[in-house]
């Protein structure tokens, strides 16, 4: 296995919440309506030190897209997932942009985001309405 190279970002960020590997800064959040099983997720346009899991079709509550799950490249852990295509024309803004799952990640302050218990978020993966 090779030498890791991690990208350390400057300013408000987003991090690992079990390594502190950083992931994304404030600056590139596109949107915080989003949910996921765990309560909270952020759209980004840009994030850094992960790898790209395999694609895979997920239906959401905007309807089917091909997303891939990213990891951090610290310790493994799924932090959210990647667009990689939308099916629906009014959700192509998505293609290419980032998902980090809150519950996953420690916000720019360090503090962390708890699990929700609202019943509406408590399945599987879900986009914004």
């Amino acid at each position: 296995m090779g030498r890791l190279f991690l990208i350390h970002l400057e300013g408000k960020i987003y991090s690992c919440k079990h390594c502190q590997t950083h992931l994304a800064l404030w600056n590139d959040i596109i949107s915080k309506s989003f949910h996921c099983r765990h309560g909270k997720a952020y759209l980004f346009n840009k994030v850094v030190n992960v790898t790209v899991g395999l694609k895979e079709e997920r239906a959401m509550m905007t309807g089917m897209h091909t997303v891939s799950d990213i990891f951090c490249v610290g310790c493994g852990s799924i932090v959210g997932w990647k667009y990689e295509a939308a099916h629906e024309k009014s959700q192509k803004y998505k293609e290419g942009k980032f998902i980090l799952e809150r519950f996953k990640v420690s916000g720019p302050d360090g503090s962390h985001y708890w699990m929700s218990h609202d019943p509406h978020v408590g399945g599987s993966d879900a986009d914004d309405a």
